[in-house]
């Protein structure tokens, strides 16, 4: 179990480390974006007043469950109230600033400190100076309109007590003139009027007194009646804008910059149905990988070169994997010799006539004789890679009669190696290869060689090589990695089951060096098979030679690859 997540882990390490440069282009491009549209955006500043509710006094009443439902829904009520229209108008009135709704220059929120009777006025602007101040005005405008509003409670009552003061007033003074008229009574009905006059003046005065009492417990009664805010902490000017952060704008841009990036690169891997590891066929074709080929440069793969890494560099770990998959050939043929051998692939452009050149090539510098048939009739490639002039080959051969068979092969310049080229190519390729004499000619060519290999078009554009391969021992099949479909593998391993062939395994071909996944896997390979021959090998004589056990290409002879007894060479 511990294995398995580690190679899943490990999976998804070499995804990512192979789409790096798309993950950093991601992240430095949300970042970019984020920072840009950061140092465009118009700074915002914000300014906070401190405000306290100034709630009306209880009449002496013991604090309960509902007079604090009632402070915080006053709060509330408080807190929604500033932020309306009217008071907003009102301040923005006293600053001498436009009170329109749709030209409001400030965005304003209230938020109450929890378990407190406080609240933060908070108003956020581009002006530094428009918040400081009109955090500071909204207060007030609140302040006068809801003493106002308290106000209109008792204005009827203290009006009419005000009317009947002034009444009364009105009459003291005329009792007092009355009396300041007769000043010294001269006759006892002055007397008697002057008493009645101060009797009368008491009473009003007294009336007065009882009014102005009256009057003022209105008043006090207004007064403990009204709740207000009182300002705790006034704004002052901002500094600092509180957005853009443009910091953590950047980093956060970042953050989903990656996240896309990778989300991308797992969505394009999850679409990518081409073949990228031996374990992908493993799975979905069911056949064993017998051969892990290096990208080998333009210059051993393209069409029309010359040369031939296993002629040029024997000494190259590409090299080395083809003698492995000399070997791994072999060992297949253990109950039932491959001597003849079909190499085909799924698609043009993959490789197989220089697998199949390369191949023979490592063959005869064992010792085996090999013969070479190019027997692609539509595109051949075999005459080019070996400097060959194709005027005559297989085409040729298959029309004459097979006592003129002699001499038709041509020496390829490799010890041990002979060609077949492909000859005049006919407008019926496929009729061609399927015919008795194409049999005929391969026993023929088995009477004088160890093994012969036929480099055969691909499977899904034509049907060459499925008319060819019930006549082989057995057949290779090439996948370009990074370029074959799973379903064109799939299409290509169903015509040949269908066509009775013998598959004996998948060539992955053009693996890229210069990543990390299979690449380390086929340098760390090589250089322990590379340690296991050095330790195979003889002692040196004493001019320097290996005494036993080198091949043609000072590679031991792999005695797998020696003829069986039943071959006949010649």
């Amino acid at each position: 179990m511990d294995n398995l997540v580690e190679n899943e882990l490990k999976k998804y390490g070499t995804i990512l480390w192979h789409w790096a440069w798309l993950v950093v282009v991601g992240t430095v491009l949300g970042a970019g974006i984020a920072f840009a549209s950061s140092r465009l955006t118009t700074p915002v500043y914000s300014a906070a007043t401190t405000l306290l509710v100034n709630e009306a006094p209880s009449s002496g009443k013991t604090a309960d469950y509902t007079s604090i439902l009632t402070s915080e829904r006053l709060a509330r009520t408080y807190s929604e109230m500033m932020i309306k229209q009217p008071v907003v108008k009102a301040a923005l009135e006293s600053l001498n600033r436009d009170p329109s709704p749709d030209q409001l220059p400030a965005r304003i929120n209230v938020n109450l400190v929890r378990d407190t009777q406080l609240m933060v006025l908070q108003v956020e602007s581009e002006e530094p100076q428009l918040a400081m101040d009109l955090a500071n005005a909204i207060p007030s405008a609140f302040g006068g309109q809801n003493a106002a509003v308290q106000a209109e409670r008792y204005a009827d009552s203290k009006a009419n007590l005000t009317k009947e003061i002034d009444t009364i007033k009105a009459q003291i003074a005329g009792r007092q003139a009355e009396i300041n008229a007769i000043g010294t009574p001269a006759s006892p009905n002055k007397e008697t009027e002057l008493a009645r006059l101060q009797t009368e003046l008491t009473q009003l005065r007294q009336s007065l007194a009882y009014l102005l009492q009256s009057f003022e417990s209105i008043r006090l009664a207004e007064a403990q009646s009204t709740s207000n805010i009182v300002v705790v902490e006034p704004a002052t000017r901002p500094i600092i804008p509180i957005r853009p952060r443009t910091t953590q704008n950047t980093l956060l841009g970042a953050l989903v910059g990656l996240m896309l990036s990778i989300g991308v690169v797992f969505l394009i891997e999850y679409l990518d149905d081409r073949i990228r590891s031996p374990e992908q066929i493993d799975k979905v074709l069911k056949l064993p990988v017998v051969g892990l080929i290096a990208k080998m440069g333009n210059g051993y793969h393209g069409q029309g070169k010359q040369q031939l890494i296993a002629m040029r560099e024997p000494r190259s770990p590409v090299v080395e994997a083809f003698r492995s998959l000399r070997t791994n050939i072999q060992f297949a043929g253990v109950d039932r010799p491959i001597r003849t051998l079909l190499v085909t692939s799924t698609g043009p452009s993959e490789g197989k006539s220089t697998i199949a050149a390369n191949l023979a090539i490592v063959m005869a510098q064992t010792g085996l004789k090999v013969a070479l048939v190019d027997g692609d009739l539509r595109r051949p490639t075999i005459h080019k890679l070996f400097n060959q002039v194709d005027r005559a080959g297989l085409t040729d051969v298959i029309l004459r009669d097979p006592g003129q068979w002699s001499d038709l092969t041509l020496a390829s310049g490799v010890p041990n190696l002979s060609l077949l080229l492909s000859g005049a190519l006919p407008p019926n390729p496929s009729e061609l290869l399927g015919t008795k004499r194409m049999q005929q000619l391969l026993d023929y060519l088995h009477q004088f060689n160890d093994v012969v290999i036929v480099d055969a078009p691909p499977l899904l554009p034509v049907t060459d090589a499925l008319v060819l391969a019930p006549l082989t021992d057995g057949v290779v099949m090439v996948i370009d990695y990074g370029s074959t479909r799973i379903g064109e593998a799939i299409q290509g391993r169903t015509q040949l089951d269908q066509s009775g062939a013998r598959l004996l395994g998948v060539v992955m071909n053009k693996i890229p060096t210069g990543r990390r996944g299979y690449s380390y896997y086929y340098r760390h390979y090589y250089t322990y098979e590379g340690r296991d021959q050095t330790k195979r090998r003889g002692p040196k004589s004493g001019n320097g030679r290996r005494a036993a056990g080198a091949g043609a290409s000072g590679v031991p002879a792999d005695s797998a690859l020696e003829p069986s007894k039943g071959q006949i060479k010649s």
